[in-house]
C-alpha cells in the first residue's frame, strides 16, 4: 500500500476516536448527576412534637396547670403561662432563667410569712411559742431551699446549730443545687446524708 493511502487511514481512524469518544463524553452528561448536586441541597430536620415540652406549673401561681410551651422557652416563660406568681410567691428560690425540660414540673414556693398565713387561713393551730412558719408536713420531703432553722431541726441528726450551718451555706452559695451539696455542710457526713436523702429536696 502507498505510504500517502497509508497516513490517510491512520488520521481518518484517529478523528473518528476522537469523535466517538466526545460523543460518548456528550450523552454521559446528560444522564449523570452533576458532582456536589446533593451536597448543595438543604437538610430540613423537623421535631415530631412540634418543638413543643409539656411541663407542670404549680405552687404560688394564679393558673397551676399542665402548659405546652416552645422548647427554646424557660421557667419565666412558663410561670407567665401559668398567669405570673401570686402575692406570696418566693421567686427568689425558683431558677427562672433555667431552660424548660419536657416532663418536668415547677413549684413556685411561698415565702414563710405568706405560708404561716396560708396556715392559718386554712384553720391550722400553731402550739404556743412556736415560730409563725407552718412545719414542714408529714410525708413530704423538705426544700432545703426554703425551710427555715426550726423545720431543719426536726430533721433526724441535725440540731439548732447544724439548721443554723444549712441556712448558711445556702445563703453563701445562692442555695443548694441538688441535695448531695447537703453533704459538703460542716457537721454533716455520709452516713447522715444517706439518712436526709428521702427527707429532702431543692
Amino acid at each position: 500500500m502507498p505510504e500517502t493511502s497509508l497516513r490517510s487511514v491512520l488520521i481518518y481512524g484517529a478523528v473518528l476516536a476522537a469523535v466517538l469518544v466526545a460523543g460518548s463524553r456528550w450523552l454521559n452528561r446528560g444522564h449523570a448527576e452533576p458532582v456536589g448536586a446533593k451536597a448543595s441541597a438543604p437538610v430540613m430536620i423537623t421535631d415530631s412534637r412540634g418543638g413543643k415540652v409539656t411541663i407542670h406549673v404549680a405552687g404560688a401561681v394564679r393558673r397551676p396547670g399542665v402548659y405546652r410551651l416552645p422548647s427554646p422557652a424557660r421557667v419565666d416563660d412558663a410561670v407567665r403561662r401559668a398567669g405570673g406568681a401570686t402575692a406570696g410567691a418566693d421567686l427568689s428560690q425558683v431558677n427562672l432563667a433555667a431552660k424548660l425540660q419536657d416532663g418536668r414540673q415547677i413549684i413556685v414556693p411561698l415565702t414563710p410569712a405568706a405560708a404561716a398565713a396560708a396556715a392559718v387561713a386554712a384553720g391550722s393551730k400553731l402550739p404556743p411559742g412556736s415560730p409563725a412558719v407552718a412545719s414542714s408536713v408529714p410525708g413530704v420531703p423538705l426544700n432545703l431551699n426554703t425551710a427555715t432553722v426550726e423545720q431543719l431541726d426536726e430533721l433526724e441528726g441535725i440540731g439548732p446549730a447544724t439548721a443554723e450551718k444549712i441556712l448558711e451555706a445556702r445563703e453563701a452559695n445562692g442555695g443548694f443545687g441538688s441535695v448531695e451539696e447537703l453533704g459538703e455542710v460542716p457537721g454533716i457526713g455520709e452516713k447522715r446524708l444517706a439518712t436526709l436523702r428521702d427527707h429532702v429536696r431543692v
